[in-house]
């Protein structure tokens, strides 16, 4: 490379240093000069993240009084930073070596690549011949026609081997919040994180946002990131459960186009009351949480409609691709596809 960009990675940070600690030290500049690192500081008040900050070099820290979630805490670092490029990378994520210069490189081929994602791989397969991808990003974000997301690399039934077979980039629909490598403008120009959502889907509602507006997103294997996952919180965790269920319902009724959006609503409360209903199956003291997360999720969605709906036609006046676009190619439903392709679809 020949020019190098500014690119700051921001990462939020909760608990763990040695977590931390283990991430910095795969972001060193290497080869790469015009490289710093934010750390937001979300409300730990942890005196190893000045401490880390130092030791890096590069770094600098945001303070937040209390804890804004993973969007909250992006947001604090994208809005103090004057990068060009924006990294928002998690804390629990490790960086292979030369990660970096592949996204700045493909970002500079059209100035209409407004976020990429690496290739992102389980850290706990790290010795495996063939690693597994990670669940959370895999080899790029996709979304079926009823909103329900899904990755290259991971579906229903589980996570593949990464065997060459998504090597090549391609168009997806969003980048993981792992490692969502952004042009710095037009994440602020589309409003950043939608610090509603806390954690959990917060960057596929910035992605399809940004998409909406004529934006591409779109992945870089050649970039790999290896990631240890369940660090904020576990699968299964009844939290978890409301909030994917609960962002997943908002995230659909402020980005959907209405005619969409009239036809998947009612189908979408319905699996979401047969979703709860399977939670509960076999019946224990989790699986009662996870299925009330699930009625909680859809009761807090109801709830807040109002302001979800202001948002709704804040996006929509940004409108300048329609959804039959957006999501030609995509199954209406992973879920039935995942079934059928294992020969038992319900009918």
């Amino acid at each position: 490379m020949t020019a190098y960009p500014s690119v700051e990675i921001i990462i939020p940070h909760v608990r763990g240093r040695e977590r931390l600690e283990r991430c910095l030290a795969s972001l060193s500049p290497g080869s790469y000069p015009s490289l710093g690192v934010c750390l937001v500081d979300n409300g730990t008040g942890a005196g190893y993240i000045d401490e880390l900050a130092a030791q890096h070099g590069r770094a600098r820290v945001v303070r937040l009084p209390d804890n804004r979630g993973y969007a909250g805490g992006c947001n604090a670092g994208l809005e103090s930073s004057d990068a060009e490029f924006v990294v928002f990378f998690n804390d629990d994520a490790v960086a292979a070596p030369g990660w970096l210069e592949p996204l700045v490189m493909h970002a500079g081929q059209d100035e209409r690549i407004v976020a990429l994602q690496p290739k992102i791989l389980s850290l706990q397969s790290r010795d495996r011949r063939y690693p597994l991808f990670d669940y959370a990003g895999a080899a790029g974000g996709m979304l079926d026609g009823l909103g329900y997301p899904w990755c290259r690399g991971r579906t229903f039934r589980g996570v593949e081997e990464d065997r060459s077979q998504y090597d090549g980039p391609a168009r997806i629909f969003w980048a993981s919040g792992v490692a969502m490598f952004a042009r710095r403008q037009a994440v602020l120009d589309a409003g950043g994180f939608d610090a509603a959502y806390f954690m959990h889907m917060e960057e596929i509602d910035l992605c399809w946002r940004l998409q909406l507006a004529g934006l591409l997103v779109e992945s870089e294997p050649a970039s790999v990131v290896w990631h240890e996952g369940g660090a904020s919180l576990s699968a299964g965790d009844p939290l978890k459960v409301e909030l994917n269920h609960r962002n997943n319902l908002r995230m659909i009724i402020e980005n959907m186009d209405t005619g969409r959006l009239l036809g998947v609503v009612p189908l979408r409360v319905v699996l979401e009351l047969v979703a709860a209903v399977s939670y509960l199956v076999p019946f224990s003291r989790s699986s009662f949480l996870r299925s009330a997360g699930v009625l909680k999720a859809l009761f807090s969605t109801a709830a807040a409609l109002p302001s979800i709906m202001r948002k709704r036609r804040r996006v929509q006046r940004t409108r300048r691709v329609s959804d039959r676009d957006l999501f030609s190619g995509s199954p209406l439903s992973v879920i039935i596809d995942s079934f059928r392709e294992r020969g038992d679809a319900p009918t």
